[in-house]
């Protein structure tokens, strides 16, 4: 392992909370049976890159490693073809799991063994039946920490909020009763507001390059999706925290429209976050499990059983003409290092010369400010929310946290405060759908982040996701096949001057040697209840990128 791992800050706080937190990792670590543990000799010396440890490491079947290749909509159609059974699935996935547990600390909570019990009754139910429960009979799906499991560990990113759930939330209710199987629930960070997934279980770290981060919040479900310990997670984005851990693993994801996904009886520390929505959505390695997740969820009426939720209205393709995709290479406050311009120049390329799409180019409208008016809606309460979930547990505050509370973005404001906050917010998310109408474009490809993923404790810079939160517009997120390659990459041009002290400090963290081989993916956004639309603009984006790039061996 490389020695800078281990001086990285780790969590920490007062005696009590040592305490604490040492018992809550020892019952994680204690559920990893004594049959999948890896040697020590091996994880004292860990490659840069840990994806190919579970093929070589001797715990897996060469069935079970064939097995967990598969993506989720693969896995949902052997099932039902009767060419698999739910407990073989779950019990392959839940050893690659404990694997990349060990690898990647990805988990907070792990318990395949009823994960395998649900499965017999899948099973005994298929065959008694001739039929499936639902359209995801048999599919192990894994389930961020603040979303409630019955029976299993939660919180809201705080020792002090550590529970066990009573009830499911509604989200995994439904999926429940589609037929899925839950096994593991998956790491996030303190507060659950950092790019970075770093708790009180321990720092989840990305498996292609340990040197970087998995990203944030919904960090450790990037990492096992990555690492093939689960085919499909749900994850939650109020600032990029779907898009932004999916980017940095080189995975699939997607945050919709807010309020149209359950998100009832998710679990939060600060009842004030009312002024922006955090959506919840599906993240996973492959284009169709996230039309699979939609459809399946949408198929259950979730409108139904939570009257703040929203009807999911589902557009199609624009009819008759090309899809206009509009390309924005820099939002104008930070711009992109090196590996991730030549990703989005090299994607303008391949779609211009596609015969069913039209680009332009995007002109980024005000995004500093839509930036500051989305973080000063973070903590209308200046983050003392924060502050007090942090004392009850006596638990330090991390430097992300620091940062996303800084006295400098977020107030405490009174109840007119909040209101001309919210004024200000409706005010520019309508003049911003009036600048995306004027540049008549379907869709917005851009950087998920103005990078690959990050070295550790320095994402700082949200706006190329948190801006679409601040409109509320979806989007999501895919591989390009193209990594960081320091003979590509050096560095930017030799008349290249910061613009902003963000842009300065974002250049300032770039190191190529470090990041190398770090996953460039690209994401595609839609004006806000255009999902239907988006998802099928993103395989014809897709598509045209594969069309180009296949015989370079890029995809898979």
């Amino acid at each position: 392992m490389d020695p800078a791992l281990s001086v990285l800050p780790q969590a920490t706080g007062n005696a009590l909370y040592e305490a604490k937190a040492q018992a809550l990792r020892q019952r994680l670590a204690s559920s990893i049976p004594e049959s999948l543990r890896l040697p020590s000799t091996l994880l004292d010396n860990l490659p840069l890159d840990v994806t190919g440890i579970p093929a070589s490491c001797g715990l897996l079947t060469a069935e079970e490693l064939t097995l967990t290749d598969l993506d989720a909509t693969a896995i949902r159609d052997k099932i039902a073809a009767g060419k698999l059974t739910c407990v073989e699935v779950v019990t392959a996935f839940g050893k690659r799991a404990a694997i990349a547990q060990q690898l990647v600390h990805c988990l907070v909570d792990y318990f395949l063994d009823e994960g395998i019990a649900r499965a017999k009754e899948l099973d005994e139910y298929f065959k008694r039946e001739g039929k499936v429960v639902g359209p995801l009979h048999g599919v192990p799906i894994s389930i961020k920490e603040h979303m409630p499991v019955k029976g299993h560990y939660a919180s809201t990113g705080f020792l002090s909020t550590v529970q066990v759930s009573p009830e499911d939330c509604d989200m995994v209710s439904i999926l429940r009763e589609l037929g899925a199987v839950f096994y593991v629930k998956t790491n996030q960070p303190q507060t659950i507001m950092h790019l970075e997934t770093h708790s009180v279980y321990g720092r989840t770290l990305n498996p292609h390059n340990l040197n970087v981060t998995a990203g944030g919040s919904s960090g450790g479900e990037s990492a096992l999706i990555a690492m093939k310990g689960s085919p499909l997670g749900v994850g939650t984005d109020g600032g990029g925290s779907i898009r932004n851990p999916c980017a940095n693993t080189g995975i699939y994801g997607m945050r919709p429209t807010g309020r149209t996904m359950p998100t009832n009886g998710y679990l939060a520390y600060d009842d004030g976050h009312m002024g922006f929505y955090v959506a919840t959505g599906p993240m996973c390695r492959s284009a169709r499990d996230i039309d699979l997740f939609f459809g399946a969820v949408r198929s259950a009426h979730p409108e139904l059983r939570d009257p703040l939720q929203l009807p999911s209205p589902w557009t199609t393709l624009p009819q008759g003409r090309k899809l206009r995709v509009g390309v924005m290479v820099y939002d104008g406050v930070v711009l992109p290092q090196p590996p991730m311009i030549r990703a989005l120049e090299w994607a303008k390329k391949k779609l211009e010369a596609a015969d069913n799409i039209e680009v332009v180019d995007y002109k980024p409208y005000c995004h500093a400010e839509g930036y500051a008016i989305i973080r000063e809606l973070y903590y209308e309460d200046g983050g003392n929310g924060v502050r007090r979930a942090l004392k009850e547990g006596g638990e330090d505050s991390m430097p992300l946290t620091d940062w996303v509370i800084d006295p400098s973005a977020v107030r405490d404001h009174d109840a007119q405060g909040i209101w001309d906050l919210h004024e200000k917010r409706d005010k520019f998310r309508q003049r911003y759908w009036h600048q995306w109408k004027a540049q008549g474009c379907d869709v917005v490809l851009l950087p998920p982040f103005p990078g690959s993923a990050n070295l550790h404790d320095r994402a700082r810079h949200w706006s190329y996701t948190a801006i679409w939160n601040a409109v509320d517009y979806p989007g999501v997120v895919f591989p390009s096949g193209l990594t960081v390659d320091p003979a590509l990459d050096a560095s930017l041009a030799s008349d290249y001057v910061p613009t902003t002290d963000a842009d300065k400090a974002n250049y300032a963290d770039y190191d190529v040697e470090k990041m190398v081989g770090s996953p460039l993916s690209l994401q595609l956004v839609a004006r806000r209840f255009e999902d239907g639309m988006l998802l099928a603009a993103q395989h014809v984006v897709e598509e045209a990128l594969k069309r180009e790039t296949k015989r370079l061996g890029l995809f898979q």
